[in-house]
């Protein structure tokens, strides 16, 4: 389906605009636990990227991502449809020119979010834990 210059346009600012908040969201996922003052919007972050692999999963196919969606159906209505398997796999292919197997870049990105979430809830908890021992008058 052929689409017209000003749809065109502003499909192509909304790819750019999606790719940005995209790997923004991803690095935030990677990073935001490390800092105190991000800690609860990164588990909040992570809550919601755990819900759209695994719930929305359910419905689309484990490892959904609405993001990702989105981003395919813009490109393929510009006529530039992406042939990559997952999002990762299409930013490391145009940052790089190298398209890593998709197992390998499931099995990181899997990792990866594993290990920072888990970081997250235990830094949370101590967080928690911390301001509940400052806030008591007795101790």
């Amino acid at each position: 389906m052929a689409v017209g210059a000003e749809t065109r346009a502003l499909l192509l600012l909304a790819d750019r605009l999606l790719i940005v908040f995209h790997t923004g969201l991803i690095l935030f996922n990677c990073t935001g636990w490390m800092w105190r003052r991000t800690r609860r919007l990164h588990l909040a972050c992570a809550g919601l990227t755990l819900a759209s692999w695994v719930v929305l999963g359910f419905w689309f196919g484990f490892g959904y991502c609405l993001c990702t969606d989105l981003q395919w159906k813009m490109r393929a209505a510009m006529g530039s449809p992406v042939h990559a398997e997952s999002y990762v796999q299409f930013l490391v292919e145009s940052l790089t020119g190298w398209r890593p197997d998709v197992g390998l870049t499931t099995m990181v990105s899997g990792g990866v979010f594993a290990c920072t979430t888990v970081a997250s809830v235990i830094l949370n908890l101590r967080d928690r834990r911390v301001r509940f021992v400052a806030a008591d008058p007795s101790s």
